[in-house]
Parts: structure tokens; sequence; C-alpha cells
């Protein structure tokens, strides 16, 4: 498989080092990204949104429905790690997830909705938050135990890798 086509931004590389102005400029960031989206996907018809992105992937839809799931994941994991010490964030099978009738019968502005006030809330809490409260932990089964500076960066880069994503293939089929 290509891996420019799954991965257009390339793949997540934490920075170890992280200021705190690393931190506001990716916390800024946050209410581009349904902004971003949707300018995407407006212009798109309902035939192009149900296409698979690439061979074997999802269709735009489902990658817009499985940003909000993340998001809400994302979420919670961080909350639990401000609370709780060093919290076993639990998984979920992304491609069983996408399978669900939900992605197939919602409106995708419902999930771009959602993803608007679920970043306000994420927003509250982020910028409510001091610097050392960045640097508590949480577990995950495939990245181990990671600080909410990375997992921050992690929320950032997989909103970005999406919305590339959707970019590139709008733009390999000159929508």
């Amino acid at each position: 498989m290509d891996d420019h086509i799954r991965f257009p931004i390339g793949h997540f590389v934490p920075q170890l080092e992280f200021t705190n102005e690393d931190r506001r400029g990716i916390i800024d960031q946050i209410p581009e990204f349904t902004k971003t989206l949707r300018e995407v996907t407006q212009h798109l018809q309902d035939e192009q949104l149900c296409t698979p992105y690439r061979t074997g992937g999802w269709m735009i839809t489902q990658i817009v429905h499985h940003l909000a799931d993340n998001d809400m994941n994302a979420y919670i994991r961080f909350k639990r790690a401000l609370i709780e010490e060093e919290p076993l964030a639990s998984s979920y099978r992304e491609d069983l997830w996408a399978s669900l009738p939900d992605y197939h019968e919602l409106l995708m502005d419902d999930s771009i909705q959602l993803l608007e006030i679920l970043h306000k809330r994420f927003l509250t809490l982020l910028n409510s938050l001091q610097p050392d409260q960045f640097k508590r932990k949480l577990r995950t089964e495939v990245l181990g135990t990671i600080s909410l500076d990375i997992a921050l960066q992690r929320f950032a880069w997989h909103g970005q890798h999406h919305i590339a994503q959707i970019k590139a293939f709008t733009a390999s089929q000159g929508w």
C-alpha cells in the first residue's frame, strides 16, 4: 500500500522537548479543524462523499464520523489522565466502529457539529490547565505510557492526517 496515500502528512512523530509556546500553537489549531473539514467537504455531492479515499479505505463520510469518535475518546482519555494516576486508556476497533449503522445513516454534518461542540469543551479544559498538568501520563496499548503533551500532539496530528487524506483524494479526483 502506498504510504503517501494512507499517511499524506507522514507518520506521527512526537516532539519530546515541548514548550508552552509549542503547546499554545497546537491548542490554537483545534478550532480550525472543523472549519477546514467544512471547507473541504461542503462542495461534495453524496456520491463523492461515499467514495473511499483509497482502495480498501474509508469513505469520506466514514472519515468524518471517525474523527468525532476519535476526538470523543481522546477527550475522555485526557480528562482521566488529569484525575487518575496513569490510567489505561481504552482502545476500540476503529474498523468495526466504521461498519456500524451510524457511520452510514447519519449525515456527515452531524459529526462536524459534534466536533465543534466537543472541541469547544476540550479547549475550555486545555486553556484552564497549568503547564505541569500536561506532564501527567496515560497508558495506551499501542503507544505505551505517554504524557498529555504527547497526547495533545497526537490529537492534532490525527485531525490534520485525516483532513489531508480528504484534501489529497478530492484533489486527485479533480473535485
